[in-house]
């Protein structure tokens, strides 16, 4: 008997685990091709995971809320028209507890290793054991949470802070200051009054706030502002949205042809479609513009349109519309949030004149638009300065300091600003 085996898959650039949300079944379902198996959360995306054959579902090994490395072996199907070993021919109730047709924490069910005392540990319990230096027999004596009493990644993690806290209180008074003085500023206390509502964060608003905070601790970030005058561009989408609403069933908004722009750019200035790995400047081939897009829920997820460089303003606008559909609800696929050079944030959509955006790690830049109103200006004509009425809108790029500097931030900024402000289909 050959099982198919199902592991964690890749979920996008630089991203190297996926948490384990919900499963969708339990040991002993049979499953076509493309049925949902399980849902995964990273810092980047929320995705529904098929499966990619049709069989019976023999073992789920990564528990609700695991924490997975790509690649690792998740669970097992034996393939449509295989027959079952013995080894694999007890109840589904035996492999795992299903309630409300939503598979439990099974715990870590496979790949498990054991001792005289028959317990159970998963590769990632064993690995985390051996990288804290933590032998079998204090790992045996560790209290599990998960399921039927197994140790979890929590369990490992609450224990190993107990055990620093313990050493802590050994600590010479010299020891201690020498700690303080390497460690951070500590963080002013919190103090939750009565009446104050105390709310978890989810998932994907934890990792956000993790992905931000490491952007700053890893790119010295400037932010230059210009504004631009777009009534062309304004006056061009008024004159085409009718038709192209119903020619291509979609409202034209500016953001295609700020993509387009970008792109150009982008072919003008590579360095700003770079990453950095230490000392070492990576000049991306490939085009891949994310558009960040605001959720219901109050989240952020940015969809990565690739090869923007070779799309049409039409195909920009479908892609672009496509993207955000899926965005909202729920449906954008691992590839769909991956390998993202350059990020634009629309900041407008809210009123917002401007801002300073947080550069999207591992990119090296990222350009906030905002909110186009009308404005009286100063306009040059043959006949002398006018004062008129204008569409001006601000554009605001903030970039990784190590590589870009302010004249080349200015230079690629000023372009965009070139390019929207002479626009022509």
């Amino acid at each position: 008997m050959a099982l198919f085996d199902i592991k964690m898959p890749k979920l996008g650039e630089s991203i190297t685990e996926g948490t384990i949300m919900k499963w969708h079944v339990s040991v002993g379902d049979v499953v076509k091709e493309d049925d949902v198996l399980f849902e995964v959360s990273t810092q980047k995306v929320s995705a529904e995971i098929p499966s990619p054959i049709s069989g019976k579902i023999m073992e789920i090994l990564a528990g609700i809320d695991e924490t997975v490395a790509i690649g690792t072996i998740i669970a097992r199907i034996l393939p449509e028209g295989e027959e079952a070993a013995s080894t694999y021919s007890q109840t589904p109730t035996e492999k795992s507890q299903v309630t409300g047709g939503e598979a439990q924490d099974t715990g870590h069910e496979v790949q498990k290793k054991k001792k005289n005392n028959d317990r159970f540990y998963s590769p990632l319990v064993m690995q985390m054991a051996k990288d804290s230096k933590i032998s079998m027999d204090e790992l045996d004596q560790i209290s599990g949470t998960g399921y039927q009493g197994r140790v979890s990644k929590q369990d490992i993690e609450r224990y190993l802070d107990g055990k620093n806290n313990q050493k802590g209180t050994r600590y010479k008074e010299e020891d201690k200051q020498t700690d303080i003085k390497k460690s951070e500023t500590p963080k002013p206390p919190v103090q939750v009054s009565e009446g104050d509502e105390v709310i978890e964060m989810d998932f994907i608003r934890k990792v956000t706030a993790d992905h931000m905070l490491m952007s700053k601790k890893t790119s010295p970030h400037v932010t230059s502002v210009i504004e631009i005058d777009v009534t062309k561009l304004v006056h061009w989408n008024e004159k085409n949205k009718d038709e192209f609403l119903k020619r291509e069933g979609i409202k034209l908004t500016f953001m295609p042809a700020i993509t387009e722009a970008v792109a150009k750019a982008l072919i003008e200035f590579p360095r700003v479609n770079a990453s950095v790995n230490e000392h070492q400047i990576i000049l991306k081939k490939q085009i891949n513009i994310g558009i960040a897009v605001a959720l219901e829920n109050g989240n952020l997820i940015v969809p990565v349109i690739h090869h923007a460089d070779e799309l049409s303003l039409n195909g920009l606008a479908v892609r672009m519309d496509d993207l955000a559909k899926k965005a909202r609800n729920n449906k954008l696929s691992p590839d769909d949030i991956s390998g993202g050079t350059f990020t634009i944030t629309n900041f407008g959509t809210f009123k917002t004149l401007f801002a300073t955006p947080i550069i999207n790690q591992p990119q090296v830049a990222i350009l906030g638009v905002g909110y186009i109103e009308k404005k009286p200006a100063v306009v040059e004509t043959p006949d002398g300065d006018v004062i008129a009425i204008r569409h001006k809108m601000y554009l605001s790029l903030s970039y990784d300091h190590r590589i870009i500097d302010g004249a080349l931030g200015g230079k690629f900024l000023r372009r965009i600003g070139d390019l929207l402000e002479s626009y022509e289909l």
